[in-house]
């Protein structure tokens, strides 16, 4: 099938040197990611459903891709979906599959690339941890929502070993300007046995 990426990309790394992986990367993606069993997606976007009682909500899908996160939530339900990423590469052959009502190249430099109550349903599946994006991330999202609003996010095994990536979570339940609704631990990438969290936030 060609280079194989999954086993470097769990390697910290400058956000550029990230960027230019997931460019690489693009075309061969989903055939390595789905041959380990991704399941990360279709978990948190069932979880998600559950607490959303209108579907039809634009939700922002933040780190989409190559546009598998899109294919999980719509088969949960919901049907306008708007995707971000930093990857050209990866945003194209989303735009393909047709699932997203606007797709937009977001600038790794820009610290808010989230407009502010914009959206009062977000996710980042398989977007925060080692070689993505960075724990900043979290708050970032979390201050994007207005209040009621829902964020869906994942943190992988390696991600749980740091605990960067909780601790950023935590200032937020912590200090009571957010509510966990939902915190599951399942299969990531079950040929890789790889497991992840799965959270949804309400933002108080």
């Amino acid at each position: 099938m060609g280079e194989k990426f999954l086993n470097r990309v769990y390697g910290k790394m400058a956000p550029a040197e990230t960027q230019a992986l997931y460019d690489a990367w693009a075309a061969t993606y989903e055939a390595e990611i789905s041959e380990n069993g991704y399941a990360t997606p279709g978990r948190l976007a069932k979880a998600m459903a559950k607490h959303v009682s209108d579907t039809s909500r634009p939700l922002l899908d933040f780190g989409c891709g190559t546009g598998l996160s899109g294919l999980a939530l719509q088969l949960a339900g919901f049907t306008t979906l708007d995707g971000m990423d930093p990857s050209a590469q990866m945003l194209n052959i989303a735009r393909e599959k047709s699932t997203y009502r606007t797709l937009t190249e977001i600038d790794i430099a820009d610290p808010s690339p989230v407009p502010k109550g914009a959206y009062d349903l977000i996710t980042a599946i398989g977007v925060i941890g080692i070689g993505a994006a960075p724990a900043s991330t979290i708050d970032m999202l979390l201050r994007a929502l207005p209040r009621g609003g829902l964020l869906g996010l994942s943190l992988n095994d390696h991600a749980l070993r740091e605990k960067v990536y909780e601790a950023a979570l935590c200032q937020w339940l912590d200090t009571g300007a957010a509510r966990l609704l939902v915190k599951e631990y399942g299969p990531h990438l079950p040929a890789q046995n790889i497991k992840s969290n799965v959270y949804i936030i309400e933002k108080a």
